[in-house]
């Protein structure tokens, strides 16, 4: 069947009956898109003749159709997938693509196509020339679609011309790609061209790196390219160029100088890069930098020595300059690691050359140096700035004399020492140090006149009143108020001076009261020394006027000591006056000491009531913890006077004053006191008193204490009633407030445990049922029997493995023996059960803190023993009691 379109081409068709409708619908509209591309869906299965006779058919009727030619040329280049690039398909579609820029040469997308199409050819001009056609055609605003493939196709072959003029051309479009430039110019082994683009954008101050690379970066990279590559780069000035980044870079100084080196090392100026290495480690301010340098340079050395000795012993025709030149460069390389300590030593003052230190130090490098001694104390007197200097800027100008003096030259020592009394020091205290030492000289050279004058000099008093403290004037004028410049001066004087002139310095010193209670003694010891007894004691007068407490201190020591030596007991009253003076504002912590000294006089040369009157006022006068010793010493000093008795009134003003602690020791020796004497009865009642302030859980001693005494002195009642103090104690110490939080802390914890269903049950009642528990399992105890009527059973734990709950039984628990009256052991079992129930389960609570009570005064007196406390017991049985 033959259409009309195709007698219209000429060509005679065959149809497929499927595509009859299609024919007809083309017949109908010729000019519609849609149609068409319909039909082309429709032969899309169809063999590749039937599809592009199609296309061609419809690009006849529409050639000016974008949307029908991006598809043809997309089948076409599908057709042609797989084949070799010479088979004769390719052309056939490179004349598609030919036909189709006819009508489509603004489309980039075609132009694309087309390139990539090229590129896949292999066909290097043809491919070039259609990229320059695209970016002829297309306007400037779609040429970065262009570009990429363009770049992409000059990279993949190898055609180094070809790409320079190529990227030459991209980048005045897009000159921040220059970077992409930089490293195919690298890959090319074009690395001039690539040092000038690096240069350039070096240079330039708006290029951002689209790599996000700094411009320190990217000069980094230029210094590695040129110094690297010296015989490849010849378009730059490499040395102008890393000295530049010199200036630019302060802070990568190190790796600069390294690479501007290696430039010349590896163009084979040897002592060219030599001079880089001195010149950089001369000039480098971190000791970062200079490490760097430091290292590369000893490199270089070593590795330049290695490489001249290998040669020689290579060589079977060495010679003399051979040898030679080997021992040159072996000394070169131990000079420089010689030098090494004294180049870090200059890094380090050109960071701060107002560092003393550091100037010390470099002294001490150039041992057995004179001359580089003496110029280096020189250049650093000159250098370092009073107001800028780190250290003691006196020290270079003392040191710097004392080399001099070493030397034996005395005499330009006296004019270094001249010239550092001139210095605007900013404190008077340096100024003060060069003085002193400058005298110590002249005593070590024997010129001790020389050195008198030379402290009057220094201690001259100014025209004007100047305060010490006051800034504004100059460390010179200030001198004269230097209490180290006075001290030396003291010091000669009293050497070298005359009584006279030595004490009117002393006078001096306190008149501008710039002394120091050294100075005070030293003065007295002085005029002492002299037999000038009542100078001294007004010199330690005047100085007592001048300190205050703790600082007088001293003063007063030596006074009153130096008085007491001389005039013993001769001037009582006067020296009772002065301890009465020193006492009158002693603080308590140097009390003591002053103290024992006054009752040591009157014990020696007073009264005896006048010694215990000073005891007295002493134990009251001194710290807290010294009361305790302060009042032993009182009652021995009152028993070997006035005999033990009178001591009574002692112990009980220390048992009211001392705190707990000491209280307690203190009734203990009171007790004993009595004991001795035989006041058992007042002894007993000493130990009751203090016993309302032991805690029998913390003070098991005084318990012991206590009970031994009854033991020995006394019977079955009164162990009785210590007993029962001791529970009345306990308890009243178990009442306290934070034991019962203890208790409730720890039975809100065990509650906590067992509480699952509901809340716990009260914090007291628990506790009462606690004390319950304890008081029935100790009666239910038996009662052991033991031969003696008094015996003190061990308190153990009750239970098993089964009873994991403990229970205290009293330690202290007596067992009266066999008796056959039943009322005696109901008596002791309701004792028992009312001091439990009226104190709150006294044996199941754990420690607490003893806590003191306040007490009354003791008065001991002699009462008969009421009848209740013998209870059942017949006032018969009270002396048949047995002791233990």
């Amino acid at each position: 069947m033959v259409t009309k379109a195709s007698q219209a081409l000429n060509i005679e068709i065959n149809f497929e009956e499927e595509d009859v409708p299609y024919e007809e619908e083309i017949l109908r509209n010729a000019y519609s898109v849609k149609h068409w591309l319909r039909y082309i869906d429709h032969k899309a299965k169809a063999p590749d003749n039937g599809v592009n006779l199609v296309y061609e058919r419809a690009l006849k009727e529409l050639p000016g159709s974008y949307k029908i030619w991006h598809n043809y040329l997309r089948t076409r280049r599908k057709q042609v997938r797989g084949k070799i690039p010479t088979d004769p398909m390719y052309e056939e579609v490179n004349s598609a693509f030919e036909r189709a820029l006819v009508f489509m040469h603004k489309m980039p997308r075609i132009w694309m196509d087309y390139g990539a199409f090229m590129t896949s050819q292999c066909k290097v001009t043809r491919t070039r020339h259609v990229f320059d056609r695209a970016l002829r055609a297309l306007p400037i605003t779609q040429h970065g679609r262009i570009w990429p493939l363009y770049l992409q196709f000059v990279r993949r072959f190898e055609m180094p011309e070809t790409a320079l003029r190529v990227y030459r051309r991209y980048l005045k479009l897009f000159p921040e790609d220059t970077e992409e430039y930089v490293d195919y110019l690298q890959e090319a082994e074009r690395l001039d061209e690539a040092a000038q683009q690096l240069a350039h954008i070096v240079d330039n101050e708006h290029f951002v790196s689209k790599h996000g690379k700094s411009n320190h970066q990217l000069w980094n990279e230029l210094c590695d390219l040129i110094s690297k590559n010296p015989h490849k780069v010849h378009s730059l000035n490499v040395d102008a160029i890393i000295r530049g980044g010199l200036r630019r870079y302060t802070d990568q100084l190190g790796s600069l100088w390294n690479s501007l080196a290696d430039y010349y090392v590896r163009s084979g100026l040897f002592d060219r890069a030599r001079d880089i290495y001195e010149e950089a480690i001369q000039t480098v301010t971190t000791v970062r930098d200079f490490t760097q340098v430091f290292d590369e340079y000893a490199q270089f050395e070593e590795l330049s020595l290695n490489k001249r000795m290998e040669q020689v012993a290579g060589n079977d025709a060495a010679t003399e300059e051979d040898d030679i030149d080997v021992e040159l460069r072996l000394s070169r390389f131990e000079y420089l690691m010689e030098r090494r300590l004294l180049l870090l030593n200059s890094v380090l003052l050109r960071q701060n050359p107002h560092n003393v230190h550091e100037w010390h130090k470099r002294v001490t490098l150039y041992e057995d140096k004179p001359a580089e001694i003496i110029s280096t104390y020189t250049e650093a007197v000159q250098t370092v700035q009073p107001k800028q200097a780190v250290g003691k800027l006196h020290t270079l100008w003392v040191e710097f004399a004392k080399f001099y003096e070493a030397n034996g030259q005395v005499e330009d020592a006296r004019v270094v020492f001249e010239r550092g009394t001139e210095v605007e020091y900013v404190k008077v205290e340096d100024l003060a140090a060069v003085w002193c030492e400058w005298a110590e000289m002249e005593l070590r050279q024997q010129q001790f006149e020389a050195a008198l004058k030379l402290m009057q000099r220094a201690t001259a008093m100014p025209k004007r009143k100047i305060a010490y403290h006051d800034d504004t004037e100059t460390v010179q004028a200030r001198l004269h108020r230097s209490l180290k410049v006075w001290s030396m001066y003291a010091d000669l004087e009293e050497s070298f001076g005359t009584f006279k002139t030595c004490k009117a310095v002393y006078e001096r010193i306190i008149d501008l009261k710039i002394c120091t209670p050294q100075i005070i003694i030293n003065y007295g010891m002085f005029l002492e020394e002299h037999n000038y007894f009542e100078e001294a004691y007004r010199a330690y007068e005047k100085g007592i006027s001048l300190f205050k407490w703790p600082n007088v201190y001293d003063i007063w020591n030596s006074y009153l000591t130096k008085f007491l030596e001389r005039y013993g007991g001769t001037k009582l009253e006067r020296a009772r006056d002065l301890f009465e003076q020193c006492l009158d504002q002693c603080p308590p912590e140097h009390a003591k000491y002053f103290y024992l000294l006054y009752a040591k006089l009157e014990e020696e040369h007073g009264l005896a009531r006048h010694a215990m009157s000073v005891y007295d006022r002493a134990t009251s006068a001194v710290k807290e913890d010294e009361m305790f010793d302060m009042y032993n010493i009182f009652v021995k000093k009152a028993a070997e006077i006035y005999g033990l008795p009178r001591t009574r009134e002692i112990y009980e003003k220390a048992i009211e004053s001392l705190p707990e602690q000491n209280m307690r020791h203190m009734c203990v020796k009171f007790a004993e006191l009595e004991t001795k004497l035989g006041e058992v009865d007042r002894a007993r009642a000493i130990y009751a008193h203090c016993s309302q302030v032991c805690d029998p859980r913390i003070t098991a001693d005084f318990w012991q204490t206590w009970k031994e005494f009854e033991v020995r002195h006394g019977n079955e009642d009164t162990m009785r009633e210590m007993l029962r103090i001791k529970r009345s104690v306990q308890a009243t110490y178990n009442t306290q407030v934070n034991m019962m939080a203890a208790q409730f802390l720890n039975t809100n914890n065990g509650a906590a445990a067992d509480a699952g269903a509901g809340a716990g049950p009260d914090a007291m009642r628990l506790l009462e049922e606690k004390a319950r528990q304890a008081a029935a399992e100790a009666k239910q105890k038996p009662t052991e029997k033991a031969a003696s009527n008094i015996m003190f059973v061990r308190g153990e734990t009750q239970g098993g493995a089964k009873d994991k709950k403990d229970t205290v039984v009293n330690p202290d628990e007596i067992d009266i023996g066999d008796s056959d009256e039943d009322d005696e052991e109901e008596d002791d079992e309701q004792e028992n059960e009312a001091a439990n129930e009226n104190h709150g389960a006294t044996e199941a609570v754990t420690k607490t803190d003893d806590e003191g009570l306040v007490m009354k005064k003791l008065r001991f007196e002699q009462k008969a023993i009421p009848a209740k406390v013998f209870g059942s017991l017949k006032p018969s049985n009270q002396g048949d009691s047995d002791e233990e």
